[in-house]
């Protein structure tokens, strides 16, 4: 049996200890304080129903979705259109997945970011200095048919269901995007006409059970870089969210995704919108599946503040950039508390 030590996924070595490792351990600065984290009560975490996005109530939804994205940059959605079966269907596989045997889930195994399907442990193996509590399979998966035949094939439903989910994502995705350009007072269009040719990526991330949760983070508070995330969680607590200066454990409700405003939407509303920090928070009872989805400019995608939110009153806080070069940054600097956008912002005369 190879010594703990040798072990190139978390979830092989977790299972056989009852302290965290060395390498694992946060300072005391940095660590989650979980006693001082507020619980999230059905007022103060936004819920917006999509049921009649396409009917009369547009107007009064599209005004929720505006507030939650400029007062909280987040925000649940219900009635949103992808079947229970569907989302029922992607939990099973990812758990499934992680639960395969440690030979079948190495042969996806890779330490290179720029491989467009991967499976690793942590964030950024090469760049940081205190690893994070989790497993991740990442997948690139649009077009689906430039990627979907790297996908694992074991289970062996994994490319069918998985293909199908992100399909559906990417539907909801421009129903939300549609609704927040009109938000900002845009064209309806406006937002998925300026991504350059559109990227998808998808993320099946794996926290297993800890001996010592307050130690350590599945993921250290964050914001992220893309565009707009629509992230599906299981029934078990972990993610945190940071509102007026504290920690809100934003906790599960069936059949509701989360949607979180990125740094790139941050930059097309022109500061209107904000990218919010969050992390994920680990326990010692049960292991956590979360599945987002990152909807993305694609590499060339030139990001700039709208036009038609610039005047006197509001000038460009951004510079244009494309998006391979705010990703090559956020990914070379990992992930620290403070935003990778102050590097693009136009210095104030």
């Amino acid at each position: 049996m190879a010594p703990a030590a040798a072990k190139l996924l978390l979830t092989d070595l977790a299972s056989g200890i009852d302290r965290v490792p060395d390498n694992y351990i946060r300072s005391e600065a940095d660590r989650p304080n979980l006693t001082e984290v507020e619980a999230s009560d059905a007022s103060s975490i936004p819920l917006v129903d999509l049921q009649g996005l396409s009917g009369p109530n547009r107007d009064d939804i599209i005004r929720q979705i505006g507030r939650a994205c400029q007062q909280d940059g987040f925000f649940q959605i219900k009635n949103h259109g992808i079947p229970e079966e569907k989302v029922q269907a992607i939990m099973n596989i990812a758990r499934e997945f992680f639960q395969l045997p440690e030979s079948e889930r190495l042969k996806n195994y890779s330490d290179d970011p720029t491989k467009s399907t991967r499976l690793s442990t942590s964030f950024n193996l090469k760049t940081e200095k205190v690893s994070n509590w989790r497993d991740f399979l990442r997948l690139h998966c649009y077009p689906l048919e430039e990627y979907m035949h790297e996908w694992p094939t074991n289970p062996p439903s994994f490319r069918k269901e998985v293909g199908e989910y992100c399909t559906r994502v990417r539907e909801l995705v421009f129903k939300l995007l549609e609704a927040i350009s009109e938000s900002l007072g845009l064209e309806r269009e406006y937002i998925s006409q300026n991504l350059g040719k559109h990227g998808q990526h998808m993320a099946m991330n794996y926290y297993p059970p800890c001996p010592q949760p307050e130690l350590t983070y599945g993921l250290p508070g964050h914001t992220d870089p893309n565009l707009i995330t629509i992230l599906l969680q299981d029934d078990v607590p972990g993610l945190q969210v940071l509102r007026n200066g504290k920690w809100v454990a934003v906790n599960p409700i069936p059949n509701t995704f989360i949607v979180n405003i990125g740094d790139q939407m941050q930059v097309i509303s022109n500061d209107k919108y904000k990218s919010v920090l969050h992390r994920a928070v680990v326990n010692c009872n049960t292991d956590r599946i979360s599945i987002p989805t990152f909807y993305c400019p694609s590499p060339e995608g030139l990001i700039r503040p709208a036009q038609g939110l610039i005047d006197h009153e509001h000038p460009a806080v951004y510079r244009s950039f494309t998006y391979e070069e705010y990703y090559h940054k956020f990914w070379n600097r990992g992930l620290r508390t403070e935003c990778c956008l102050d590097m693009f912002k136009i210095p104030s005369a």
